[in-house]
């Protein structure tokens, strides 16, 4: 599938985009949301200057919908090309695009309707998938960092039950990755990144016949009677690789996320920041290497918008 430019119609006309959402959604034919029978012939299309562009009506249920309907382009009242074009351009930047950058090249009225815009595409981007990463004779790493500064700063204390002597890390957000090697990621954020939290994370999504591999961190004490194997390099000693056991594709990852956490988004709340690790998830899932392009990465996002709703409200509600 070739890549698409910014040229193409989809981005700047309102009936090219709608069109490609619904071939993108109705793959079998236009389903109606309503009582979900399938086929082309079993909606009609409403013409006239009373109806909106790309309503139709079901033949079997009588009532009117449209390719938004369940998704989260619901309701909304910016065109679906300007949708279209700020998904791709949100999934073909490698570190993200801030809010204002989107506003402007959309070319929208308020900076609050892009920055809206950019958390329900986030949505969309939502990893559905809970098949457990690795299997056997495969890798995955599994390592944390520590964004930002929480809103509240819990008193936090080291797997010892001492308090952290880096205050830095005290006072700092978790983020938790398990990263296959090779392959996908699953990244989370966590109120606290205790061993009970992280142990909980690593066993829900990494297949027991995996080899682990973690740095000497004592979150992951006892991990080598749950998995395959269990090895880990010690930095704290300047022990980066030792033969094929390290956890470099998972510090990859948090390299390409701190990179555009401060240099594109430069500020984040607590609340929001598990939006943007999903952002950053996702295009990792989506990469080249795996053999996805731009268009293809961001077909995927737009097909992800079906089924979810993200009201403004929701997307203020605080982190927990």
């Amino acid at each position: 599938m070739a890549n698409a430019t910014l040229s193409d119609p989809i981005f700047h006309d309102v009936d090219a985009a709608r069109a490609h959402f619904e071939k993108l959604r109705w793959p079998e034919g236009r389903t109606c949301p309503h009582c979900g029978v399938v086929g082309d012939d079993a909606s009609t299309l409403l013409k006239g200057k009373s109806h909106r562009p790309g309503l139709y009506k079901c033949k079997a249920c009588d009532l009117p919908f449209t390719a938004t309907i369940g998704t989260v382009y619901e309701d909304s009242k910016v065109p679906l090309n300007k949708w279209l074009l700020a998904t791709h351009l949100m999934c073909a930047s490698k570190k993200g695009i801030s809010a204002l950058q989107l506003q402007r090249e959309l070319g929208l009225g308020s900076y609050r309707t892009a920055w809206f815009m950019a958390h329900r595409i986030r949505e969309a981007m939502t990893d559905t998938d809970d098949t457990p990463l690795g299997g056997e004779g495969k890798v995955v790493e599994a390592d944390e960092t520590y964004y930002g500064k929480p809103a509240v700063s819990p008193t936090i204390r080291a797997t010892t039950g001492q308090p952290y002597k880096n205050k830095n890390r005290r006072n700092s957000r978790p983020v938790v990755a398990l990263v296959e090697r090779g392959g996908k990621a699953k990244v989370f954020h966590v109120a606290v990144a205790d061993k009970a939290t992280v142990s909980a994370i690593v066993m829900a999504n990494v297949d027991p016949a995996s080899r682990l591999h973690t740095d000497e961190s004592r979150l992951y004490v006892g991990a080598a009677d749950v998995f395959a194997s269990h090895e880990t390099v010690k930095h704290s000693a300047g022990e980066y690789a030792r033969g094929d056991v390290n956890t470099n594709s998972a510090e990859g990852f948090f390299g390409v996320f701190k990179k555009g956490m401060k240099g594109v988004y430069q500020h984040c709340s607590e609340k929001h920041l598990n939006r943007y690790v999903t952002e950053f998830g996702f295009r990792h899932n989506t990469r080249a290497k795996l053999g996805f392009n731009d268009t293809m990465r961001t077909d995927l996002a737009v097909l992800g918008t079906v089924g979810k709703r993200l009201t403004y409200r929701r997307t203020n509600e605080a982190f927990v």
